[in-house]
């Protein structure tokens, strides 16, 4: 470390009232540690931010050493984007405060604040906004990149639901973006993630959820397609607080569940709703009519709900996706032959999520390319053992290549790593991509902010 390092890294100790942390500190490996164990990477400095003056400092320490700049707020990405090599991590872990206005239906989110935490902090007022579907999620991410969850059909994408962002550019100043306060960069943060500076606190629209009621049903292998073909029909003449998915996956092991259902492929129907028990019991009729192994129908809390499908870190991963024009029979019956190449049962899915209603119907001047899709396919590996990578990464590639005749050519980017630049062009819109980059060159000139799906300027 050169000596003007090793002053800026003294000066930036004392200036922070967050934590730094160099690879020689004690805890630097706890806090460098991401969700997803593919991703092991030794930044140089991670600071670890306590309020948005301190991630200012730390922008301009690693402005001023000329080092590469992650941000990372929840800590839930797949992609490992909040991370780097030998460059500088703020860390917003520390910022996580959520400050609900239930008179004004708003909430105040900072930039490290878990979707677990928005949904428990709302939860008393009977208030919910989209938020991801496993609650670890980071909302700053979850947001900026368009974010889906069982919400959706009902109140929007979670970007639909942005009121205001404040910001910490790459110059290191303080800004905030609205639809009457930089309203070319608010459109930009509407799916074009964390391109364009600092998100240190988000403020999100709530709507009234009093009541979240959940089918869960188990179905054998022979009886999948009919299973998915009757949840298609449900969500097709569903309100649209109906929402869910299925999901394809392995049993438990033997010992932990009947003989049938242990060890093999099994098709799990979900289906939710924003509102009581009794009615959800009335849509699900036909799925209940149908042979099942098990089933589950209750009322809980959302922010219960939130959590019940939620991947413990320190897993390798990898998840892709591929948005679809509908999901006819023929989709169907590959939908279900792909069951049997899951390549591990440590929580590796397959799933399709339903889109449409509010997600269609919100304005289609967004980044967000994709609101036409009618379903989303949503292949995501979960392994322990590095010598399966190649094995569970090439999986879920042939599943977006099965799939690949209903596809709009869209992707959701919440749903995708690194995968080049033209799925980047297909999250974001290619329409979109010049006026993105407009904005990059406004607010990031240097990129100093790409990693991420990136917005290069222009």
């Amino acid at each position: 470390m050169s000596s003007k390092a090793h002053t800026a890294l003294v000066e930036l100790r004392e200036d922070l009232d967050g934590e730094v942390f160099a690879p020689w500190d004690p805890g630097y490996d706890e806090a460098r540690a991401v969700f997803n164990a593919r991703v092991d990477r030794r930044p140089a400095v991670i600071a670890r931010c306590a309020h948005a003056a301190d991630v200012v400092r730390a922008v301009r320490f690693g402005r001023e050493l000329d080092l590469n700049i992650a941000v990372r707020g929840g800590g839930h990405s797949v992609g490992g984007m909040g991370t780097n090599d030998s460059g500088l991590v703020v860390d917003l872990r520390r910022m996580r405060g959520v400050t609900v206005d239930p008179a004004s239906e708003a909430v105040r989110v900072e930039g490290g604040a878990t979707t677990g935490l928005l949904d428990r902090a709302t939860q008393p007022y009977g208030l919910a906004t989209t938020g991801a579907r496993d609650s670890g999620t980071g909302v700053a991410g979850f947001v900026l990149g368009g974010g889906s969850g069982w919400l959706e059909r009902s109140c929007g994408l979670a970007a639909d639901n942005l009121l205001g962002v404040e910001l910490v550019t790459a110059n290191g100043d303080r800004i905030h973006a609205s639809a009457d306060e930089n309203p070319e960069l608010f459109w930009a943060l509407h799916g074009g993630g964390g391109n364009f500076g600092v998100a240190t606190a988000l403020t999100l629209k709530l709507y009234e959820v009093p009541e979240f009621s959940l089918a869960l049903l188990l179905y054998l292998p022979e009886h999948a397609g009919e299973a998915i073909r009757t949840y298609r029909e449900v969500i097709d003449h569903a309100p649209l607080e109906a929402s869910g998915a299925v999901v394809c996956r392995y049993g438990p092991p033997a010992g932990f569940a009947a003989p049938s259902l242990a060890g093999g492929p099994l098709c799990r129907v979900l289906l939710t709703y924003a509102g009581p028990e009794e009615d959800l019991r009335k849509l699900a009729q036909p799925l209940l009519a149908l042979p099942h192994a098990s089933q589950t129908l209750a009322t809980m809390p959302y922010a219960d709900a939130q959590r019940l499908f939620d991947q413990p870190p320190g897993l390798r991963a990898h998840g892709s996706a591929e948005c679809l024009s509908g999901a006819p029979d023929g989709f169907v019956d590959v939908f279900c032959a792909l069951a049997d190449s899951l390549p591990t049962a440590t929580g590796t899915r397959n799933t399709l999520f339903p889109l449409g209603g509010a997600v269609a119907d919100a304005p289609a001047d967004h980044p967000v390319p994709y609101r036409e899709a009618a379903w989303v396919v949503h292949p995501c590996g979960s392994w322990a053992d590095p010598a399966d990578d190649e094995r569970c990464t090439a999986w879920a590639r042939d599943v977006r290549a099965a799939v690949r005749p209903w596809s709009t050519g869209a992707v959701h980017p919440d749903f995708v790593g690194d995968e080049g630049r033209d799925r980047v062009r297909a999250g974001l819109g290619p329409r979109n991509m010049w006026r993105l980059g407009v904005v990059k060159r406004r607010f990031d000139p240097d990129n100093v902010f790409r990693f991420n799906h990136n917005v290069k300027p222009v």
